[in-house]
C-alpha cells in the first residue's frame, strides 16, 4: 500500500534488450519526486527500445532517431516551486527512456560528475534528468544547465550513490 503522502511512481518495461530492476527505478525516481518537495500525483517510468524511443522522437520533437531520454509534463505546466501545490492526485507527467541507448552511450559519461560509466548509473542519471524536466527543470542556457546539473546531482547522491 502507498503512503498518502507521497507520489506513485507507476514502471512500466516495454523492452526487452537490457534486463530492467524496476524495483530500483522505481525507488529512485520516487525519492527524486519527494526530494523535490512532491508528496502526490503518480508518475510513469517507461523503459522502451529504440524503435519505440525514435517513433516518439519524431513525433514529439521532429527528430529522426533513438534519444535516450524524453520527459511529458501532464495536468499543466509544471514548475518545481509548486510542485506540490498543483500535483494533488493527478498525474505528474511520463518519463520515457531508452535503456538501448544508456548502454551504448554510458562510458562517453564515465569520469563525469562521478559517473562509473556503468549502465546503472546512466540509467539512474538518464531518469533523475527526466524527473527534472517533468517538474519544470530544463538546459537552455549556462545558468539553467549549470541549476539542473546541479540538482541532478544531490539527487544521485541521495538516492543512487548513498
Amino acid at each position: 500500500m502507498n503512503d498518502a503522502a507521497s507520489p506513485v511512481v507507476v514502471v512500466l518495461d516495454e523492452q526487452s534488450g537490457i534486463e530492467i530492476d524496476t524495483e530500483r527505478w522505481q525507488r529512485l525516481a520516487s525519492g527524486a519526486l519527494v526530494s523535490s518537495g512532491v508528496v502526490s500525483g503518480e508518475l510513469n517510468l517507461i523503459f522502451v527500445d529504440e524503435a519505440a524511443m525514435t517513433r516518439l522522437n519524431h513525433q514529439y520533437m521532429g527528430k529522426s532517431y533513438a534519444t535516450d531520454v524524453l520527459s511529458f509534463p501532464l495536468d499543466g505546466s509544471a514548475t518545481v516551486e509548486s510542485s506540490t501545490a498543483e500535483y494533488g492526485e493527478s498525474l505528474i507527467g511520463d518519463v520515457v527512456v531508452c535503456p538501448a541507448r544508456a548502454a551504448a552511450q554510458a562510458r562517453d559519461h564515465e569520469g563525469h560528475r562521478d559517473h562509473d560509466g556503468s549502465l546503472e548509473d546512466e540509467l539512474a542519471l538518464l531518469i533523475v534528468h527526466g524527473v527534472l524536466h517533468v517538474l519544470g527543470h530544463d538546459h537552455y542556457d549556462t545558468a539553467t544547465t549549470n541549476r539542473m546539473q546541479s540538482c541532478e546531482q544531490a539527487l544521485l547522491r541521495q538516492h543512487h550513490r548513498a
